[in-house]
């Protein structure tokens, strides 16, 4: 019987329900909340509960084998691909209609297919140990919830900002600022600013943090631009990237609106790694992997031969130029030849890091010092001695 069927058989999924009454925003002030109108509904599969005295104590499935979770449709999800793929942790998916896959490279660990705000749910949940989500997805459906861990918390895809925008006409044409905009006098408890928003944890609670009092929520499925046009909203809360769409249905952004600036994340379960066996030395894996691609990403070497009479002077034209000292310096070695019948170095051969942006200037420089014979390869991994996320890691569970 296969993990996904035993799991289904052992945990039905849960009736639709209302949620009107559990909604996050119990985190609010009762002014705040009374402003707030939501209703919620979910049929999910979710981790056995005991009620005890009142408080839910979670109870973690047992199994053996370690969980990651991955996005399973959209851009996020290719992408996170992509970058397993290229520091050699390519998804083995036999079937693409299965939630299920694996990681050839790493033993006993199960990758599960999921919606982004279940990865975050079931880490919660202690249904997965590990998982990749952008980090607004974390925030919004973590609600800062401790157990959570980020890992790497920059994998360098999936850029976006989680903004509020206003009308760029009528009653806004002159607002500009989120202080500007709180100090309107138009918002009142009868009438309080209403914002359309699929984030309803992260607005209501940037709202209160900023000082807008007299504010209401709608939620809706996308098109959110289209809210304050229709009527029905007089501003959004929704992720950014180019801010084209915005612009496109006369909508801005404004000073000190961005709630939250976004990107692909790596994050765990603080019990699972403390707990759970093989779970931190898999993510020292994983995260190693990580590390030494994305630091490689628009770096070069720099092969070159250089006349000189020795080592050391050769390093001294080099490290005359700062865009030529490479990573912790260059590396020199001498080019042997034969002269004469007898074999002499005149020529050293230097060999230097340099990032894509700086790569033509120091090709040049390093011309104009008497580098010949250059030759440019581009950078797949660099592996530090240690990586530093792993020692914060580490510091961040005690350990």
């Amino acid at each position: 019987m296969s993990v996904a069927n035993l799991i289904f058989q052992q945990f039905p999924s849960a009736p639709v329900a209302s949620l009107s009454t559990l909604s996050p925003f119990s985190h609010c002030s009762p002014s705040l909340r009374g402003t707030v109108k939501f209703t919620v509904s979910c049929s999910s599969l979710v981790s056995p509960v005991t009620v005890l005295d009142g408080s839910v104590e979670k109870k973690v499935f047992e199994r053996n084998e370690i969980r990651l979770g991955l996005p399973s449709k959209g851009r996020m999800a290719s992408d996170t691909l992509d970058l397993l793929k290229d520091c050699q942790l390519s998804v083995k998916q036999v079937n693409p209609r299965q939630y299920v896959a694996e990681i050839p490279q790493l033993s006993n660990l199960e990758v599960w297919f999921q919606r982004p705000k279940d990865i975050v749910r079931k880490l919660v949940s202690g249904d997965l140990d590990l998982g990749i989500v952008g980090l607004d997805t974390v925030s919004e459906y973590g609600q800062g919830d401790e157990d959570l861990i980020l890992v790497h918390d920059a994998l360098d895809y999936g850029d976006c900002r989680l903004s509020l925008a206003i009308p760029k006409y009528g009653i806004f044409e002159n607002v500009n600022s989120l202080r500007e905009l709180a100090q309107m006098p138009q918002w009142t408890p009868e009438k309080p600013l209403r914002v359309a928003t699929g984030f309803s944890y992260m607005a209501p609670k940037f709202m209160k943090e900023n000082g807008l009092k007299h504010v209401s929520f709608s939620t809706a499925d996308g098109a959110l631009e289209a809210a304050p046009a229709m009527g029905i909203a007089d501003a959004i809360v929704d992720l950014v990237s180019s801010g084209t769409t915005l612009r496109e249905n006369n909508l801005k952004e404004i000073e000190g609106g961005v709630i939250l600036e976004s990107q692909a994340v790596l994050v765990a379960s603080r019990k699972s790694l403390i707990q759970r066996k093989g779970v931190l030395d898999t993510t020292h894996e994983i995260l190693e992997r990580l590390e030494a691609h994305l630091r490689a990403i628009g770096q070069f070497t720099v092969t070159a031969n250089m006349r000189g009479s020795s080592a050391e002077e050769v390093a001294e034209r080099l490290l005359s130029h700062t865009s030529l000292s490479g990573l912790q310096g260059p590396t020199i070695s001498p080019v042997f030849c034969k002269r004469d019948g007898r074999v002499v170095a005149d020529y050293y051969a230097i060999v230097i890091c340099v990032p894509k942006k700086l790569l033509y200037r120091s090709v040049q420089q390093l011309r104009a010092i008497g580098g010949s014979g250059v030759l440019i390869s581009p950078l797949t991994y660099i592996f530090d001695e240690e990586t530093p996320r792993w020692h914060e890691l580490l510091s961040t569970l005690g350990l």
